[in-house]
């Protein structure tokens, strides 16, 4: 591999860090053949390429470049194979660019603003306390399905108006549908997304035509009913938008509460710190963003032709950002390997950055306070009780399928 870079080895898999440190010293930016990517690792680049409008995530709104996209690199990222996933997934606006990002962004960030992010914590707060109430007797808990996946689960189940009953099916495709973002995937990962996906469009189908005409006040309704200079979305759009809030909204923060308690149950000194002063939530949170962020690297289409820092960049070529890379960047963070929850600034880059920073950030960092003020109110201190399970081999997203944890409630 080149620059000794191997996403897929197993010691990369279980900690990539020591990896990219490597990479920011001897090869900032560098080439990999096997991913036909330019790779950029430390945080100046990527911070500053996820800003610049040269580089996009849909390559359709760049002609020229377009033309010169090399075929086997388009069908890495939109397998033809896999027709359902592909349409649904480059037409979901996180893999569009303005107008048609700006139209459907603008209908979708009412759900994730601030305020209403901050109005739904009494909701969650709920399901995270009745979660560990189902465990207090025991002091034993699997903690990403009985705590990590239930706490946004429910959020975006009640935002897109998905009844109670039908949400473990949600998680069930979403898990299913992400695994074919990563090189990684196998032809069967493969084909299990996109009857994931088949099975998923069926699903919303019936859902819409449930809220057509209705008063519901979720997003799903919201979308329905919203116009946007004189038009509205239409049911695909209305489909992928509903992907894209699932996978998103679901996914990485379930992860992030993963890699959190594993952080902290390997350093107890600052679960003590957080114990103690509980008001520190919002630090807290963005260093365990930092520390170990779900979303690893992020790809963007070169648009033009272009020299960055030295490295010609051909129009139609791709990068890969590598967000977990920069966020350990001895040039920004000081004893980047170092958990510190009281760490200030903290620009890390782990809801991306540019028109395409994370529409959701708000709801991210209320679930994320609320499944963690939870825990420092009610338990003295924990500890992982068994191995976690494996890590899916995948350079895109990061954590642990289980995490058997310990608790010592106070």
């Amino acid at each position: 591999m080149t620059a000794g870079f191997d996403p897929y080895h197993p010691g990369f898999v279980s900690n990539p860090y020591p990896v990219y440190a490597r990479l920011r010293r001897s090869h900032p930016v560098f080439y990999d053949e096997n991913w036909n990517i330019t790779f950029f690792s430390r945080h100046s680049d990527v911070h500053q390429i996820l800003r610049d409008r040269r580089f996009g995530r849909d390559i359709r709104q760049a002609p020229e470049a377009a033309a010169r996209v090399d075929p086997e690199v388009y069908q890495r990222i939109y397998p033809p194979q896999y027709p359902m996933w592909t349409r649904m997934i480059r037409d979901s606006f996180i893999d569009l660019e303005p107008p048609r990002h700006t139209r459907i962004r603008r209908l979708v960030q009412w759900a994730f603003s601030r305020r209403a992010s901050q109005s739904y914590r009494r909701r969650m707060e709920v399901e995270a306390n009745r979660r560990l109430d189902a465990v207090a007797g025991t002091g034993r808990m699997e903690a990403i399905s009985q705590y990590a996946t239930p706490i946004p689960l429910v959020m975006i189940g009640e935002l897109m108006g998905v009844p109670p009953a039908d949400q473990p099916r949600l998680v069930e495709w979403s898990h299913l549908i992400v695994r074919l973002f990563d090189q990684g995937c196998t032809p069967a990962e493969g084909e299990a997304a996109e009857q994931a996906v088949i099975n998923f469009c069926a699903y919303m189908k019936e859902l819409i035509a449930e809220h057509r005409g209705g008063e519901a006040d979720n997003l799903l309704s919201h979308l329905i009913r919203s116009e946007h200079e004189g038009d509205v979305l239409s049911e695909e759009e209305l489909i992928s938008t509903a992907i894209l809030v699932l996978n998103a909204g679901h996914e990485a923060t379930v992860q992030a509460i993963g890699n959190g308690l594993l952080a902290l149950a390997a350093h107890p000194d600052q679960w003590r710190r957080w114990r103690s002063d509980p008001g520190m939530s919002g630090t807290a949170v963005e260093e365990l963003l930092r520390y170990d962020t779900p979303l690893q690297m992020f790809e963007r289409w070169v648009t033009e032709d272009l020299e960055w820092g030295g490295t010609q960049l051909e129009g139609g070529s791709k990068v890969g950002l590598l967000l977990a890379s920069a966020n350990h960047d001895e040039e920004v963070f000081f004893q980047p390997d170092r958990l510190d929850l009281g760490r200030t600034p903290n620009p890390h880059v782990s809801f991306g950055g540019g028109v395409h920073y994370c529409v959701g950030v708000a709801l991210a960092r209320e679930e994320l306070k609320v499944a963690f003020d939870v825990l420092v109110d009610r338990v003295r201190s924990f500890e992982v009780d068994d191995r976690p399970g494996r890590r899916v081999p995948s350079l895109v997203f990061r954590g642990v399928p289980t995490l058997p944890l310990r608790l010592e409630f106070v």
